[in-house]
């Protein structure tokens, strides 16, 4: 048995490990932003016809390598990722929402993509002109940034059916305690005006990688992250007699049901 003298180096072992991963993983986001992509989103800002679909491919592709990365440094944590949710194409996408780490994940499965963002993450220097030319949604349609969204979801139908994902977090924030929290109806709103079907995905334990309120990683594990489809709503039952809090109601119970599922045995 391990007495007090032992447990203690290892602690500090395992915390030192945590602090090198976790720099050299930020130092991904931002000096390997700097070398390895930003001339591809400059060439794509001042040269691209089609500068909305570029910034989407290349921000894909920055997340996977952030996730590579991740996995690479990181093999306590395993992932399980459902083939269905990978092949996800034209729909409008609804997600638990557990950290910081969620939208990445959803960004780095798909080329075509957009979500909805804080509005206040548009007022950002530079990042702010990335997030409008990737086509992403400000989450306040009021003030300045009323435009910019009536365009986006008036043009959001023809972007879902040439393929793309609209993917949202109806929660609004992370859950802090694991409860799936109410859901706005915004994302309903836009699939229905748009016909599209949504399909509902469910995140487990990307919160036990990186925790709200730390900056620094858990790399050690053990911890499976799962990706999973935990139910769809096809696009004909907008034609039909169910309501917008129908719908909303029937998600709110696929995530919980899915939630309820995956909580830890007592």
């Amino acid at each position: 048995m391990k007495g007090p003298e032992d447990i203690q180096p290892n602690r500090r072992l395992k915390t030192a490990r945590d602090v090198i991963v976790t720099l050299i993983i930020w130092a991904y986001f931002t000096l390997g932003f700097i070398i390895l992509f930003a001339p591809f989103y400059g060439f794509a800002a001042l040269f691209s016809k089609h500068r909305e679909p570029a910034f989407q491919r290349l921000n894909s592709r920055f997340y996977r390598g952030f996730f590579f990365l991740a996995r690479l440094l990181m093999p306590g944590h395993h992932w399980r990722v459902d083939e269905q949710v990978m092949n996800i194409r034209s729909s409008v996408i609804v997600c638990n929402h557990r950290s910081y780490l969620d939208p990445l994940i959803l960004i780095s499965f798909y080329e075509k993509h957009k979500t909805i963002v804080k509005s206040r993450l548009f007022n950002i220097p530079v990042f702010g002109w990335m997030l409008k030319w990737s086509g992403y949604i400000p989450s306040v349609s009021q003030g300045k940034f009323a435009d910019l969204m009536i365009r986006q979801v008036e043009s959001m139908g023809d972007f879902l059916a040439a393929g793309g994902n609209l993917f949202i977090f109806p929660e609004g924030t992370r859950s802090r305690d694991g409860r799936i929290g109410r859901l706005d109806k915004g994302a309903f709103k836009i699939a229905r005006r748009c016909r599209a079907p949504i399909r509902v995905v469910f995140i487990k334990n990307t919160e036990k990688m990186f925790q709200p309120g730390y900056f620094r990683l858990e790399t050690h594990g053990p911890n499976t992250i799962t990706v999973e489809l935990a139910g769809s709503i096809d696009a004909a039952l907008w034609t039909e007699t169910a309501s917008l809090a129908d719908i909303t109601a029937r998600v709110q119970m696929m995530l919980e049901t899915n939630n309820r599922a995956s909580a830890p045995a007592v």
